[in-house]
């Protein structure tokens, strides 16, 4: 099984107990571009949607770019935030 592969596995088994909460490191570390914009569209439905809290850790802009608040931390202090206008 590749990382891509066990990566949707994960987010899967997480998500099948329906949490109010969702805790997500590198969600879309190991998949292709376009997996990775089908992951961040389901966060973004679930959020929406469901209004589903959504924590998110990545070092993608790209990834980063799907949510409603930004942290930046540089050594672990807080140097920046950001909010959506979505």
């Amino acid at each position: 099984m590749s990382g891509g592969q066990r990566q949707r596995v994960a987010i899967a088994r997480a998500l099948i107990n329906d949490p109010e909460i969702i805790l997500a490191d590198e969600p879309t570390g190991n998949l292709d571009s376009k997996s990775a914009n089908e992951i961040m569209e389901l966060f973004t439905y679930l959020n929406k949607k469901y209004n589903k809290t959504i924590i998110l850790v990545t070092h993608d802009k790209y990834t980063a770019s799907f949510t409603n608040k930004t942290i930046y931390l540089k050594d672990g202090l807080i140097v920046d935030e950001l909010y959506s206008t979505n």
